[in-house]
């Protein structure tokens, strides 16, 4: 997504520091000491006690098949494979691509701050071959697979604006999913700037995806993309800045839906918090990106909590004047909270009941359920 600011660092710091241990802006915090140290993959068996052939197990303390999840990642050829991943801090990049479907990652302590696959390159990073990574090339992980479920990881960037100030593509993906069928169940997803990248493999695919009890936090724009995406009893956390001078800070949904898409991002159950002062935050603006300018970006936030983060008065912006976000598809149902007050209502557009009616979880994931499925 378009940088926010590129000439002012950031103040949160840390995330992992490999080499301080130092604790945790974003909340990603390193885990205890003790955790996995007789058990590391819980009770989903181990190389010893193998729960079917096509798991594997990754431990970085050397007890399982592999040490990182990119090699086990590239042991796990074709389709249904499982990763159980002990507790630790895998710092790496990881791809799944087309062919590695069906795939499971399970964290194995059943606590994603136990798991977490973390790197830190932003668009703006050079390439040791020349040029730079771009937003999609920035990703810790990349899942281009149809089928895709994890379960308690960690997804996280750790790049800094504050550390790298000459650099001025700040985008900084922890993880994009381009998948149909991909499902996320009490993971975390942290970063500033493009989080988590919820698209599809191309304009004309309409991947779903589904997050059920995950945790998401950013600055700007930092859940965007075009897949058709249920958030479901999720928690979107914005962050405080003290490198701009006045609001906004920052937007947490910028979804960028293909124009024939009837449905895109539909938040339910969920709550959204902010460290931030309040008002300094929108719920969101439309990204209609320059090689799909028809799109209509789509997002239904109903049933949520919005806290005083949130801009009542005006929670929505546009990303370009262009695309004026009252063309687009933004609606609301029933939400609560000091960010939902409904001050001005031409700047918050509501669905009727009978309307809400289509925007379910069901509607919009049609024959697939994942809520039903269990680990």
């Amino acid at each position: 997504m378009p940088a926010h600011d590129t000439r002012l660092p950031l103040s949160r710091r840390g995330f992992l520091l490999a080499s301080t241990g130092a604790a945790a802006a974003l909340a990603l915090a390193p885990a205890p000491a003790h955790a996995g140290a007789r058990r590391p993959f819980g009770r989903f068996g181990s190389p010893a006690a193998r729960l079917t052939p096509q798991t594997l197990y990754v431990d970085p303390r050397g007890r399982g098949d592999h040490t990182t999840v990119k090699d086990a990642v590239t042991a796990a050829t074709g389709s249904g494979w499982t990763l159980v991943l002990a507790p630790g801090t895998y710092r790496e990049t990881v791809a799944v691509d087309v062919t590695r479907t069906e795939a499971t990652w399970i964290g194995a302590s059943e606590d994603p701050r136990d798991v977490v696959i973390v790197y830190d390159n932003a668009a703006g990073t050079p390439k040791p071959g020349g040029g730079t990574y771009g937003t999609t090339g920035s990703a810790t992980t990349t899942v281009q697979a149809d089928g895709f479920t994890a379960r308690w990881i960690t997804f996280a960037n750790d790049w800094l604006r504050a550390d790298h100030p000459d650099i001025a593509g700040t985008q900084a993906v922890a993880i994009k999913v381009q998948g149909d069928r991909s499902a996320f169940h009490h993971c975390r997803f942290l970063g500033h700037q493009d989080t988590l990248y919820a698209d599809s493999i191309a304009l004309t695919s309409f991947a779903r995806q589904y997050f059920s009890h995950c945790h998401a936090e950013g600055d700007v724009d930092f859940v965007f993309g075009r897949a058709t995406a249920v958030y479901e009893n999720c928690h979107f956390r914005t962050l405080n800045r003290t490198d701009l001078a006045a609001a906004p800070y920052g937007f947490v949904f910028a979804p960028s839906t293909a124009g024939a898409n009837p449905r895109g991002y539909l938040v339910t159950r969920s709550r959204v918090s902010s460290e931030a002062p309040d008002a300094f935050y929108k719920l969101a603006r439309p990204w209609v990106p320059s090689s799909d300018t028809t799109a209509r970006p789509s997002l239904v936030v109903r049933d949520t909590w919005l806290g005083p983060g949130i801009d009542a008065a005006a929670p929505y912006t546009n990303m370009s004047d262009a695309f004026p976000w009252q063309n687009q598809r933004f609606a609301e149902y029933r939400d609560t909270g000091p960010g939902a007050r409904i001050t001005v209502p031409e700047n918050r557009p509501q669905l009727t009941a009978e309307q809400a009616q289509s925007a379910t979880r069901e509607v919009y994931l049609g024959d697939w359920k994942p809520w039903r499925e269990e680990c």
